[in-house]
């Protein structure tokens, strides 16, 4: 986290997410109430981020620090979906912006060129899109829009 955040120049409050092979995990880092748990059922896996209230599982760290609250993900791609079950435990993620950047980084080479040296592993798993996630706040007992991002909200408002 303390490397992401010097890369990125981040905050010391900057959001993290959970990135989870499926919803079995998401117990275990969040707390779930029925009617959200089938709505994210209904939506994953695929590109959308749930803000939820973190369980006592997750570290201080990963939590919003005033909300006590993690991000979750469930996403469809089959490259982290093999790193997922390789690992068998979630992967912590964030977008990959830099400074006095308008878009997140994205190409393998680019990556390469300006931060390889400050990282082990680039996974070139082709074209990933600029596009954000879609972030959906259940955390407060009903849906609130985050941001509007790849995942289709439209039937959430």
């Amino acid at each position: 986290m303390d490397r992401i955040r010097r890369i990125r120049k981040t905050e010391k409050h900057h959001n993290f997410t959970l990135v989870c092979s499926d919803l079995s995990e998401i117990s275990l880092y969040a707390r779930v109430e029925n009617w959200a748990y089938r709505l994210m059922k209904s939506l994953t896996p695929g590109p959308y981020t749930f803000i939820l209230e973190a369980t006592r599982e997750v570290p201080k760290r990963l939590q919003n620090p005033k909300r006590r609250t993690i991000g979750l993900r469930v996403p469809d791609n089959p490259i982290v979906h093999a790193m997922l079950a390789a690992l068998g435990e979630p992967i912590m993620s964030s977008t990959l912006m830099l400074p006095g950047d308008q878009l997140p980084l994205t190409n393998a080479a680019e990556i390469e060129e300006r931060i390889g040296n400050q990282i082990e592993l680039i996974v070139d798993g082709g074209p990933a899109g600029i596009e954000p996630t879609s972030v959906i706040d259940l955390s407060g007992g009903s849906v609130e829009i985050l941001r509007v991002g790849r995942g289709d909200v439209s039937a959430l408002t």
